[in-house]
């Protein structure tokens, strides 16, 4: 990466090009962005506080780009985006933020690449803290705010600015630039069908693995199970750290499990010591046992002890929007929650359910593509997690306008949610969605907020728990 490159982020403000504009300007070069929720008026304190910090911000309508920039495009580039064409015009060079990335990742003599389906966020923060307090001063991208890093100062702690030398990256598969990446260590948590077919999948997840130095791998997976299988095959086993819950085969397994109410107690063994270790967890759900053990794995193979990993990560205090309780009033508890495919939305119902409770869902998915590629699983997904007191509220999915096909909307969901003897409904918008949860809601419910794409669901959640509060207890 060129410091004295100026770089212009169009959509600054999305969750994976807000943090790599902060380690792009850290690493001394000039940022300047615009993005269209600022122009809509949505979620103005994240601009601020990047005026604050010192980016200069722009509307998205290509009166920003300039000759001399660097234009950044989250994905796919197209000249229809207003900052695109007016690079073309001026001749500014374009860079997608994967491939910006991918380079400042692969300059690191030593790399951490966290791929899969679910869980990337989490693993790559508990990552972030062991190896930070284990002072190795990782420079770490997430996709989603670190709370252990986060301060007044810092409320978007989705980046840590370390040095250059160790560098740690939540690494996407569903646009393929995970083909981009030459990890020194490759962890996969799991893969199934997300945004690309199972044969792409498994293309891309072995490539990213066979670039590896070490490869850490989940054995309850079958997917991630058949690249260790492939792996030994082409003799790479000695570069394979496995990890599951109750295999004893695997290099590191998780025993005994026991939920807290925020939390997790487990024993972890060590294969190749045999020593068990008694482990509390600071965040819920078996998921997030399988997710520290893959953190731990891949600090092993950095040289941190298992010791000082999983004494890091019983002060790990989470990731912002994963099952995070927003408050409790009038007996009912407000959750916010990123879970927005069939394997997070499982994890998430699985661990609620670890407690008595109805459940309040709400949600809202992400596009209309995923929904249409994954009606069934969404569906077989609620219906056979959902209690029959629960129930299932859907507005129609994030829309910000464009070809996409809106073939397959949210009421295809709850009608089959409800062919299957569950409650379910769609509704036309999320405000009508907050007011039926309002009527609904009773002590010792627990409102659970789902979703992705949107940062306004997180305002929506705090003004839920707001109106609440305000209910006259029935």
């Amino acid at each position: 990466m060129n410091s004295n490159v100026s770089y212009f982020f169009c959509g600054i403000g999305g969750s994976g090009m807000l943090p790599l504009a902060m380690i792009v300007q850290a690493r001394g070069a000039s940022v300047e962005g615009s993005d269209r929720s600022l122009d809509q008026g949505r979620t103005p304190e994240k601009f601020d506080w990047l005026r604050a910090h010192g980016v200069a911000l722009h509307p998205q309508d290509g009166s920003g780009v300039r000759a001399g920039h660097t234009v950044v495009a989250t994905g796919a580039v197209e000249d229809t985006v207003p900052d695109i064409g007016a690079a073309r015009r001026v001749g500014a060079p374009i860079v997608t933020r994967p491939e910006l990335l991918s380079r400042i990742f692969n300059a690191a003599p030593t790399s951490i690449g966290v791929a899969g389906t679910s869980g990337k966020s989490t693993i790559t923060g508990m990552i972030a803290w062991i190896l930070h307090l284990a002072g190795r001063a990782p420079t770490v991208m997430n996709g989603a705010v670190m709370r252990n890093f986060a301060d007044a100062d810092h409320p978007f702690a989705s980046a840590l600015i370390g040095g250059p030398d160790l560098f740690v990256a939540e690494v996407d598969e569903s646009d393929g630039s995970i083909a981009r990446y030459d990890p020194t260590v490759a962890v996969v948590s799991n893969i199934s069908l997300d945004h690309k077919s199972m044969e792409e999948l498994r293309e891309l997840f072995g490539g990213f693995t066979g670039r590896a130095r070490t490869a850490v791998l989940n054995l309850d997976n079958l997917e991630t199970a058949a690249l260790v299988q492939t792996m030994v095959a082409e003799g790479l086993g000695e570069a394979v750290v496995t990890f599951a819950l109750g295999n004893a085969e695997a290099d590191l397994s998780a025993h005994d499990l026991a939920p807290l109410p925020a939390g997790m107690t487990f024993g972890l063994t060590d294969r190749a010591t045999g020593r068990t270790r008694e482990v509390t967890l600071n965040v819920p759900g078996a998921h997030n046992v399988a997710n520290a053990l893959a953190a731990i794995g891949a600090v092993r193979a950095l040289g941190v002890e298992v010791e000082a990993a999983v004494a890091a990560l019983e002060t790990f205090s989470g990731i912002r929007r994963r099952m995070e309780v927003v408050g409790t009033t009038n007996g009912i508890t407000v959750i916010d929650d990123f879970a927005h495919n069939p394997d997070k939305i499982s994890a998430t119902l699985k661990t609620l359910h670890a407690f008595e409770g109805r459940l309040l869902i709400l949600f809202q998915p992400h596009g209309f593509g995923p929904l249409k590629l994954m009606k069934t699983e969404f569906i077989d997904t609620f219906v056979g997690l959902m209690q029959p007191d629960d129930v299932l509220l859907m507005p129609e999915p994030v829309y910000y306008g464009g070809t996409t096909d809106r073939s397959v909307g949210s009421e295809d969901i709850a009608a089959g949610v409800r062919a299957a003897g569950r409650r379910a409904e769609a509704l036309a918008d999320r405000t009508a969605c907050g007011d039926r949860i309002v009527e609904m809601a009773r002590p010792g419910d627990r409102v659970i907020v789902m979703g992705a794409r949107d940062d306004t669901l997180s305002q929506f959640a705090q003004e839920l728990v707001s109106r609440l509060g305000a209910k006259a207890p029935a």
